[in-house]
């Protein structure tokens, strides 16, 4: 399928997407997203794709939302049209894992994109931020929600009240991105990390990432409990006898998804 703002490739079971507005630093509109949800929702049906990487140009993952697509919009227009709640589900609706690659400008819904994610990769350029106040409004894809989940209150109540930007190894230290790499290795890192997932039994990547996600939804001791009735359910699985028959055998094991 052919794209207007993203370009999707697809090599040893990775779809990379990479976002494609650089005159507009890759600023978020609703054509934008509606082709990402599209482009994931096709590597969801697609059995070659095992793990997908979003990623953007070195100067900028995503600057932000299209401030001129919501300037002349009414309060009217975005709560009848019900504004990036259709796009946010359709990646959210995913399954399998979703890396974020980020190199440079990852403000307001670009730093919301990036959090969609499972987990994000930064290069050490990485600038993260929910910048929306300067604006006279505030986040609306997460960036109060998820942000405060990754961060904590405080780092969350700094950036969405002062629009102050996090640089990489800050964000690392707080915990919203994994890792901090070189800029020029950043997506030979991500890479690497995608095709490692890629190895594994697809149900037992896609049962931790629901496991994990449901972690931010329900109270400790119902989440322990969902934790251990899915590992329990995965004795059900060829892959689980095939991957501790494999460990035992001392070979690498030969994974089916099923």
């Amino acid at each position: 399928m052919a794209y207007d703002n993203i370009i999707v490739d697809v090599e040893d079971h990775v779809c990379t997407i990479k976002l494609n507005r650089p005159d507009a630093l890759n600023a978020l509109n609703i054509e934008l997203l509606r082709e990402l949800g599209k482009a994931l929702a096709e590597g969801q049906k697609n059995d070659k794709v095992r793990c997908f990487i979003i990623t953007g140009s070195e100067k900028a993952f995503a600057a932000g939302a299209d401030i001129k697509m919501m300037s002349e919009k009414s309060f009217t227009d975005v709560f009848s049209g019900d504004l990036f709640t259709p796009e946010e589900a359709a990646i959210m609706r995913i399954r399998k894992p979703i890396i974020a690659a980020v190199s440079g400008y990852a403000l307001g819904g670009g730093c919301e994109l990036a959090m969609m994610c499972d987990f994000i990769i930064a290069s050490d350029t990485a600038k993260f931020g929910q910048p929306e106040v300067n604006l006279g409004v505030m986040a609306g894809m997460g960036g109060t929600q998820r942000l405060t989940r990754l961060v904590g209150r405080a780092k969350s109540m700094d950036m969405n009240l002062t629009g102050r930007f996090m640089e990489a190894e800050e964000a690392e230290r707080a915990g919203l991105v994994s890792r901090v790499v070189p800029c020029k290795k950043l997506m030979d890192e991500a890479t690497a990390a995608a095709k490692k997932i890629a190895e594994k039994s697809m149900i037992s990547v896609m049962a931790i990432k629901e496991s994990v996600h449901r972690s931010d939804q329900m109270p400790l001791s119902e989440a322990i409990l969902f934790e251990r009735r899915v590992f329990h359910s995965m004795f059900a699985a060829e892959d689980q006898k095939e991957g501790m028959a494999a460990f035992i055998e001392k070979r690498e094991p030969q994974f089916r998804d099923r």
